[in-house]
């Protein structure tokens, strides 16, 4: 679970007006994999929320800090490449600005490469 924080969370702070759009995608991804448990939606919720207010808030952790832990997580852990799914992550990019979508877009391309190295090399 809390890869998949780490993965909602940088796709939320790569938009720095990250609105209520976000947290509602949050919500429906979180109750879509986690079907009839609520507690562990909510313990999504709360975990990826915590994520990005130690990003917003500089507490020890930025954007560039979290996509490295992701990457090394990733090469750690091979099975973490079958919980990215591009398809929720897409559901982060809400209204935001040319820049915050572009970040967005980075961070999809990443995981996409990721995926595709990931599964080609095994």
């Amino acid at each position: 679970m809390e890869f998949r924080c780490k993965l909602f969370a940088a796709m939320i702070v790569a938009n720095p007006e990250a609105k209520q759009c976000e947290y509602n995608a949050l919500k429906e991804i979180a109750q879509e994999i986690y079907k009839e448990d609520e507690y562990r939606v909510e313990v999504m919720v709360r975990t990826t929320k915590e994520y990005v207010n130690k990003i917003l808030n500089n507490n020890d952790l930025d954007i560039d800090e979290l996509i490295i832990e992701i990457n090394k997580e990733l090469k750690n852990n091979k099975r973490f490449v079958q919980k990215i799914n591009l398809e929720h992550l897409r559901k982060f990019m809400c209204q935001g600005n040319e820049e915050a979508n572009l970040l967005q877009s980075r961070i999809l391309e990443f995981l996409e490469a990721e995926i595709r190295d990931r599964t080609t090399s095994t």
